[in-house]
C-alpha cells in the first residue's frame, strides 16, 4: 500500500469523525421536536402532513401501538412497491418498454426495500423503468432509512424515561427523519453527484455510433439516499462501479463517506438524546475497536503476493475497493464499487463477517445503533453475573424481560442467514445458480444469506440466487431479521421507560470508559463468532487454506 493510499484512508476517517458531533447534536434536535433553522423554513410543510393524517404530533405512544404504527407503515410500503413491479408494463416513463417483473423477483424486491436491505438479483437498467425507480425504489429509500431512525429515537427515550408508558410517536419521528435529515442531505449530494457528471434525467437509452447502448435515467437521486440511508440498491446492475453512478474520485469519497456518516453521528444523537454524550462516544469507539483491524486485515489480505486487481475497480485502486467493501458491510448499506467475489478468502471473509457480527459497526441508519445498544445491554448483564450484582444500563434495571428481548433481537439474524443458507445448500435450486463449486460456491450461498439476513444487500455476485427458491427464502429471511430486531427493541424501550431511573452507585459498572468499551467490542466479537464459525470455516477458511 502507498503513503498515498495510507492517506486517503486517514482523510477519510478524518472527515467521518469530525462530522460526528455536529451531525449528531443537529438530529438529537430533530428527533426531540426542538426547534432549529431548518424548521422554520419546513414547519408550515411539517404541520400540513399532520394535520392531513390527522395525526397529533405530542401524543406519545406505548411501546405495542408505536410497533404496530410500524408494521403497518412497513407493510403498506412493501404491497406499494410490489404492485408497482407487477403492474410496470401499464406505468408511465418507461421508455425501454420493460415488462412487469416476475411475481417472486417482485417478492423479494417488495421486502427487500421495505426493509432497508436492498438486496439486488436484478439488473436494475435491464429490470425496472424509471417510474419505479423513483416512486417505489428511491421513496423505499428514504422511508426504511427513517424507519430505523425512528426505533432509535424511540429506544433512546424509553432509556431517558422515567416511569412513563410513552416512547413517542412513529409518525412524527418518521416526518421529522425524513424531512429535516434525509432530505436536505440526500438534495445536497445528488447536487454534488451531478456536478460531477452522475446522470439524472429521463432520457430514452443512447445508442453510440458502435452500437453500445448507454442507459440513461434519475440516477443521482437514488445514488444519494442509497448511500445517506444505507440502502445500497444501485440503479445500475454494476452499482458504484457503474461510471454513470460514480464517475470521478470525488464522487467516489463523498459516496464512501455518506455511507456511514449517518450511523456514525447517531452515536452522540444517542448519547444527547440519553442525556450523557460520553455513552454514544463509547459506542462509537467500540465500533472503531473493531472496525480499524478488520480493514487492516482485508487491506493486507487484498494487497499481499503484490496486490489482488481482480475485480477491483481500477479508477480508484486497491484501497479504495477495500475501504469501501469493509464501510458498505460495517454499515447495513451494500453498495459496491468492485466485486466481492473477486477478493481474497480471507479479503472476502472480512465483509462477510461484518455482516454476520449484527451489522453493529456503524450498521444501518438507526437499525446499526439500536443493534450496538442491544449487545451493550448485554455486556452489561454479562458483567452483572460476573460479579453477582443485578445489571444497570444507564440508570435501569436490567430485567428478566428485557433480557428475553435482548435475546430475540441477538439471535434472529443468524437464525435467518443459517436457516436460509442450510435450505439453499441442501436444494437443487439453491445450487443451480452456483458460479463456483467447493468451498467458494458454499460461500457464495454463506454471503448471500448473511446480507440478506443482516439487512446488507451487497453479493459476491458470482451466485445466480434470482429463481424461487432462493427469492423466496431470502424474503422471508429479510422480513424476520429486520422486525424480530426492531419490535424487541421497541418492547426493550416500553420496558426500560416504566422504570425508575436508579442513581449511580458505588458498585455500578461504568458504560462509557476504556473497559466497557473493551467488554462491548468482545461481546460482539465472540457472539458473532459462536454463531458463525464453523460455517466460515467451511467456506473462507477452508479456500484460504487450500490456497
Amino acid at each position: 500500500m502507498t503513503g498515498a493510499d495510507g492517506l486517503q484512508i486517514v482523510l477519510f476517517l478524518g472527515v467521518l469523525l469530525a462530522a460526528v458531533k455536529p451531525l449528531g447534536g443537529y438530529m438529537a434536535t430533530v428527533l426531540e421536536g426542538k426547534p432549529h433553522p431548518l424548521r422554520q423554513w419546513l414547519k408550515a410543510v411539517e404541520d400540513g402532513l399532520y394535520w392531513a393524517s390527522g395525526i397529533r404530533p405530542e401524543q406519545s405512544m406505548p411501546w405495542r401501538v408505536y410497533a404496530g404504527a410500524l408494521l403497518a407503515f412497513n407493510l403498506m410500503g412493501a404491497i406499494a412497491v410490489y404492485g408497482l413491479l407487477r403492474w410496470q408494463a401499464a406505468l408511465p416513463w418507461n421508455p425501454q418498454g420493460l415488462g412487469n417483473v416476475e411475481p417472486h423477483t417482485a417478492w423479494n424486491i417488495a421486502i427487500s426495500f421495505a426493509t432497508n436491505t436492498n438486496w439486488q438479483n436484478y439488473g436494475g437498467e435491464t429490470t425496472l423503468g424509471y417510474f419505479v425507480q423513483m416512486a417505489g425504489l428511491t421513496v423505499q429509500n428514504f422511508l426504511s432509512a427513517a424507519t430505523g431512525m425512528a426505533v432509535l429515537a424511540a429506544l433512546a427515550r424509553g432509556i431517558a424515561g422515567r416511569s412513563t408508558e410513552g416512547i413517542g410517536n412513529f409518525w412524527a419521528d418518521i416526518v421529522r427523519s425524513t424531512l429535516y435529515v434525509l432530505l436536505p442531505l440526500s438534495l445536497g449530494l445528488a447536487i454534488a453527484l451531478v456536478s460531477q457528471g452522475v446522470i439524472q434525467n429521463l432520457d430514452a437509452y443512447q445508442q453510440t455510433a458502435h452500437g453500445q447502448v448507454l442507459p440513461m435515467g434519475p440516477a443521482a437521486s437514488q445514488v444519494a439516499i442509497k448511500q445517506l440511508g444505507t440502502n445500497g440498491g444501485g440503479f445500475f446492475n454494476v452499482n458504484s462501479a457503474h461510471p454513470f453512478e460514480n464517475p470521478t474520485p470525488l464522487t467516489n469519497f463523498l459516496e464512501m463517506l455518506a455511507i456511514v456518516l449517518i450511523p456514525a453521528a447517531l452515536c452522540y444523537t444517542f448519547g444527547k438524546m440519553v442525556g450523557d454524550t460520553r455513552q454514544g462516544w463509547a459506542l462509537l469507539a467500540a465500533m472503531m475497536v473493531l472496525f480499524l483491524p478488520l480493514l487492516a486485515v482485508a487491506l493486507g489480505s487484498e494487497y499481499g503476493g503484490g496486490g489482488n486487481w481482480e475485480g477491483k475497480e481500477v479508477r480508484f485502486g486497491i484501497a479504495n475497493s477495500v475501504l469501501w467493501a469493509v464501510a458498505t458491510t460495517a454499515a447495513s448499506n451494500g453498495s459496491v464499487n468492485a466485486m466481492h467475489d473477486s477478493f481474497t478468502a480471507l479479503g472476502g471473509l472480512i465483509p462477510m463477517f461484518l455482516m454476520q457480527m449484527g451489522e453493529v459497526v456503524f450498521g444501518g441508519v438507526g437499525s446499526g445503533l439500536y443493534g450496538m445498544a442491544i449487545f451493550a445491554i448485554l455486556a452489561v448483564f454479562l458483567a452483572g453475573l460476573m460479579v453477582g450484582r443485578t445489571p444497570e444500563y444507564l440508570g435501569k434495571k436490567i430485567e428478566a424481560f428485557d433480557m428475553k428481548m435482548v435475546s430475540v433481537a441477538v439471535l434472529a439474524p443468524p437464525f435467518c442467514v443459517l436457516l436460509g443458507t442450510a435450505v439453499a445448500v441442501t436444494a437443487p435450486m439453491g445450487l443451480s445458480g452456483l458460479q463456483d463449486r467447493g468451498p467458494h460456491g458454499f460461500s457464495e450461498i454463506l454471503y448471500a444469506f448473511s446480507s440478506m439476513g443482516n439487512n446488507n444487500g451487497s453479493a459476491f455476485a458470482g451466485y445466480g440466487a434470482n429463481n424461487v427458491l432462493v427469492n423466496t427464502a431470502g424474503g422471508l429471511a429479510m422480513f424476520l431479521a429486520r422486525y424480530w430486531v426492531a419490535v424487541p427493541v421497541l418492547a426493550l424501550a416500553g420496558s426500560l421507560a416504566g422504570k425508575k431511573r436508579l442513581p449511580a452507585g458505588a458498585g455500578t459498572l461504568p458504560t462509557h470508559g476504556a473497559l466497557f468499551v473493551a467488554l462491548l467490542a468482545a461481546v460482539v466479537l465472540v457472539v458473532g463468532a459462536l454463531a458463525f464459525l464453523p460455517a466460515l470455516a467451511l467456506g473462507p477458511v477452508v479456500e484460504h487454506l487450500r490456497s
